[in-house]
């Protein structure tokens, strides 16, 4: 699947098959559902699932939170615009 067709996809009823489960967040994220996507890696400890929660963090507004999470996953705090980080988590997951 390609980025652009994943972001599309934000436009159908369900998620597409066989998503990761970081994916799958990012995918409820872009629907606008902010608690699913945290609920799906709240709980997962792997670098993919770390950078979501940062990025999921820093959209709702708490910035102290992201910055753990981008230390968990190892990166720095992002400053690009959030759609911005949000396709180049996506892209970089697919």
């Amino acid at each position: 699947m390609t980025l652009h067709e994943f972001e599309r996809s934000t436009d159908d009823r369900q998620a597409p098959d066989g998503l990761s489960p970081e994916l799958l967040a990012l995918w409820y994220e872009k629907k606008g559902d902010w608690q699913k996507a945290h609920e799906l890696v709240q709980d997962e400890s792997d670098h993919e699932s770390a950078w979501v929660h940062a990025y999921l963090h820093r959209r709702e507004g708490d910035l102290s939170n992201a910055k753990y999470w981008y230390r968990r996953c190892g990166r720095p705090v992002c400053s690009d615009e959030l759609d911005r980080e949000w396709r180049k988590i996506s892209e970089a997951l697919l």
